[in-house]
């Protein structure tokens, strides 16, 4: 649908923001992140193609009345907007209004009951306690005029707040997080009772088919087909839009999983796609030699893949490049202005600066993972595609901690083919994000035939997710575990201690490099 209604999330740099543009998602109306020092103009630019109902301040690990904090232009709260705080956007509110906010008596983290004192608003239907998710040790001590308190907690005496005469609201908790019992129905609450937004999005309307239309007929177009969910959406997308003119470049860099380059080309030759194979693995392996560095072997990496993109253009004709970047992709490689890259995408930071394509096309590049898949199954495709567990561009040369050899790539590829047998073999995959192995780089002692060994270790990586933005490590049966264990030291002699990732993401990505 053109122009649906969206609610615009500004991002102060806080762990949930992303958390908060899914949350909305969820109730078909769409969101977007933009950074906290967007201007009016940039705002209200947003109207041509969206028709923004209101605004989120997510929370972010600034102070208030600390010097350089964060601040939102003051314009924007005149842009007669619904507004909704959140943390620390809850707090800035505050504050720019002349309210009082100082360092709490005690901190709140993690669960919290607070009193509903006026359920109306944001609150609607809600109370007379809430069980919330709280993460602060700042507070609103006092309130500016025409703002009235709503809710209050034991440490926090405005733990929610209203305008009395404009539609802004402010909550010191996150609505955002499941932890908070009723967060779905406060965030409902903002979205279709303040902001008065109708559910006219959904995933398959945010596909980028303009693009794709606009250079039907002009030329051919080649995209990067890896089988994973997402270059494979964007090659079908592609493919029924532009037919005979689009080109799919299966790149063979020798860093596949087991078996996985015929089953790319078996998938996409039956589905119509023209699918032309290049075995670039020597050409790969030559340019990451000596290469340590995980930021470097990404960016060798792009930038190889776009060079074999060029080769195969001239060949054919092309003049377009089309890509499966999707929304993560894009925040993680450095497009929020308060955030720290960390790490490239090689779909994005890793491109070389000179690119020989009239255009680079990205039809999903406003979807996260799990939407991602919906706009496939609408389409399609088979189980074995989408339901795929994500699979870096890099492939297994980011599972090799360290200098890349074809020795080693081996080795990580057998232990992720019995990661992965053994957790299909269990039943879990389906309700995992990814199960993958990773080669360290560092070796331990161990015993093999009453003999002792020094040998590789491997670390086994097993998540669970909703959108790859955050997630946390799979609580695995240990029976599990072990025979994962005990097959890859056995049928892998050069490895003599397998260790399980237990840490969640954040601190942690999900991939190691």
């Amino acid at each position: 649908m053109k122009n649906p209604d969206a609610i615009i999330v500004l991002d102060f740099g806080g762990q949930y923001c992303h958390l908060i543009a899914r949350r909305v998602r969820e109730q078909n109306v769409y969101s977007e992140i933009v950074p906290c020092d967007v201007s009016p103009n940039e705002i209200s630019a947003l109207y041509r193609n969206l028709n923004v109902k209101g605004l989120i301040l997510s929370g972010g690990p600034s102070s208030v009345y600390e010097e350089n904090a964060p601040m939102i232009n003051p314009e924007i709260l005149k842009l007669e907007l619904p507004v909704l705080g959140l943390c620390y956007g809850h707090q800035l509110i505050a504050h720019l209004f002349g309210g009082k906010v100082t360092r709490g008596e005690g901190q709140e983290y993690g669960l919290t009951y607070v009193e509903i004192i006026k359920p109306v608003g944001v609150l609607k239907n809600l109370g007379p306690k809430e069980k919330v998710w709280m993460s602060h040790s700042d507070v609103v001590y006092s309130l500016p005029e025409e703002f009235e308190v709503l809710a209050k907690s034991e440490a926090c005496p405005v733990a929610a707040y209203r305008h009395t005469q404009k539609p802004i609201y402010g909550l010191q908790w996150h609505p955002e997080v499941t932890h908070t019992e009723h967060g779905t129905e406060m965030l409902r609450n903002f979205i279709f009772e303040v902001c008065k937004c109708q559910p006219n999005w959904t995933p398959t309307s945010a596909v980028d088919n303009e693009s794709l239309k606009r250079i039907a007929g002009k030329g051919k177009a080649i995209i990067a087909l890896s089988g994973g969910i997402d270059s494979s959406t964007a090659a079908v997308i592609a493919a029924r839009i532009l037919g005979d003119d689009l080109v799919a470049v299966f790149v063979d860099h020798g860093f596949m999983r087991e078996g996985e380059g015929e089953q790319v080309k078996k998938t996409f030759r039956s589905f119509g796609v023209n699918v032309k194979v290049i075995d670039a693995r020597e050409r790969f392996m030559k340019k990451l030699r000596g290469v340590t560095d995980p930021e470097e072997k990404r960016k060798i990496i792009g930038r190889e893949f776009i060079r074999v993109f060029e080769d195969v253009a001239r060949k054919v004709g092309a003049e377009y490049l089309i890509q499966g970047t999707i929304y993560p992709d894009r925040i993680e490689s450095g497009f929020r202005r308060r955030s720290d890259r960390i790490k490239s995408h090689h779909n994005v930071a890793g491109l070389p600066t000179k690119i020989k394509f009239k255009e680079i096309i990205e039809p999903l590049r406003n979807l996260y993972k799990d939407e991602v898949r919906e706009v496939a199954k609408s389409l399609g495709l088979p189980d074995e595609i989408v339901y795929r567990q994500p699979f870096p561009g890099p492939g297994l040369a980011v599972r090799v901690i360290g200098e890349v050899t074809p020795e080693k790539v081996e080795l990580v590829r057998k232990a992720d083919r019995i990661v992965r047998e053994e957790i299909e073999r269990s039943g879990l995959s389906r309700r995992l994000w990814q199960y993958f192995a990773v080669l360290t780089g560092t070796k331990s002692t161990g015993v093999k035939g009453d003999a002792r060994a020094y040998g590789e270790v491997i670390a086994v990586r097993i998540v669970e997710s909703r959108e790859a933005m955050t997630a946390s490590f799979a609580k695995i049966p240990y029976e599990v575990l072990e025979r994962i264990s005990t097959r890859i030291t056995n049928e892998i002699p050069s490895v003599t201690r397998v260790v399980y990732d237990i840490t969640h993401k954040p601190p942690a990505t999900i991939e190691w490099e």
